[in-house]
C-alpha cells in the first residue's frame, strides 16, 4: 500500500496563524465579531469560523456598520479603512501581519518625503489583492502596480523608481524586474528597490520542491482564492507533473492512487493542517478499501 505523508512545512503562516488566534480569542468573549474580507483564501476555514460566529462583509458593508466590532486581517487596510472605523465609531481588532505593517510604513514613509526628486513608486504585485490595495494606499492611490517583468517594460524609465514587492510573490521574479529595471532605466534617474518578500513564504520554494520531488504523486491542498497557493503550486508542478490542486477531500480523484507508491499532501501559506490532515486519512480510507 502507498505510503502517505504530510509536509511539516505547509500550513498558516505567522499572520495567518495570529489572525485566526485573535478571531477565536474575540469569538470567545459572545458578541458579533465582522471580518473585513476572508480571514484567509481558504473557504473550509472561512467555514469553521462561521460557525463560531464570524460574520464576514466587504467595504460596502464595513462604510454602512455603526458601533461594532471588526476584524481586520493578516493581508493590512488602507488609511482610509481606519478614518472610515474612527467616524462611523467601529472598534478594529487589527490582526495586520506585522511583515506587512512593516512595508506599509516604508512606503508611506517614502511617499511622504520631501524631495525634489520625480520618482515613482512601484509595487510587483497582484492588482487587486488585499495587500497591494492597503499597500497603494499608503500612496492616496498614486503608486504603479506590475504583476509580472512584461509590465516592467512600461514603465517609464526616464523617471526615478523605488520598487517593492507584496510579502508573497516570487523572489526569482522580483530579481528579474530588477535586473531589467537596472538595466533599461536613464542614467539621469536613480533607482532603488526593497526586497519585501516575507521569508517565511519564500523559504517554502525550496522545501516544496524537494518535497514535491520526493513522492510519485502530490495532492496541493489550497482555497482557489490564494495567490500563494497558486504560486507554489505551480512550483510543485516543476518538478512533478503528477501533482494535482484541490480545495477538499471530495476532490480527490481515486484513479490516480492505484498507480502511486508515495503520496505527498502539502499546501499554502492559507492551508489550515487540519484540512491536511481530513484529506491524508480519506486517501487513507480509499487505499485501504481497494486493497480489500
Amino acid at each position: 500500500m502507498a505510503k502517505v505523508e504530510i509536509d511539516e512545512g505547509s500550513g498558516f503562516c505567522f499572520g495567518v496563524v495570529n489572525a485566526i488566534s485573535k478571531a477565536e480569542e474575540e469569538l470567545a468573549k459572545g458578541g458579533t465579531l465582522y471580518c473585513l474580507g476572508d480571514i484567509v483564501h481558504n473557504s473550509r476555514e472561512v467555514e469553521r469560523l462561521k460557525a463560531m460566529g464570524l460574520v464576514t462583509i466587504n467595504h460596502d458593508e464595513f462604510n454602512r456598520l455603526h458601533d461594532a466590532k471588526v476584524l481586520l486581517r493578516a493581508h493590512g487596510e488602507p488609511p482610509e479603512t481606519y478614518e472610515t472605523a474612527r467616524r462611523n465609531h467601529i472598534e478594529i481588532i487589527d490582526a495586520t501581519c506585522p511583515v506587512v505593517l512593516r512595508l506599509q510604513k516604508r512606503i508611506k514613509q517614502e511617499y511622504t518625503q520631501n524631495t525634489e526628486e520625480d520618482k515613482q513608486i512601484v509595487i510587483y504585485g497582484k492588482n487587486g489583492h488585499a495587500e497591494v490595495l492597503g499597500l497603494v494606499g499608503q500612496t492616496e492611490g498614486k503608486a504603479i502596480v506590475i504583476e509580472k517583468l512584461e509590465e516592467a517594460k512600461s514603465l517609464d524609465l526616464s523617471r526615478s523608481i523605488r520598487l517593492y514587492s507584496q510579502t508573497t510573490k516570487s523572489l526569482d521574479e522580483f530579481q528579474r524586474i530588477v535586473e531589467y529595471i537596472k538595466e533599461h532605466i536613464s542614467p539621469d534617474a536613480t533607482f532603488e528597490y526593497y526586497d519585501t518578500i516575507c521569508r517565511q513564504v519564500a523559504n517554502r520554494i525550496p522545501n516544496i520542491r524537494k518535497f514535491a520531488a520526493s513522492h510519485d504523486l502530490i495532492f496541493f491542498v489550497s482555497g482557489k482564492k490564494s495567490s500563494n497557493g497558486k504560486m507554489l503550486f505551480s512550483e510543485c508542478q516543476k518538478v512533478n507533473s503528477n501533482s494535482h490542486l484541490i480545495d477538499s477531500p471530495e476532490e480527490i480523484d481515486t484513479s490516480l492512487l492505484a498507480k502511486a507508491s508515495s503520496i505527498g499532501i502539502c499546501g499554502a501559506t492559507s492551508t489550515p493542517k487540519w484540512l491536511m490532515e481530513k484529506i491524508s486519512a480519506t486517501i487513507e480510507e480509499k487505499l485501504q478499501t481497494s486493497a480489500n
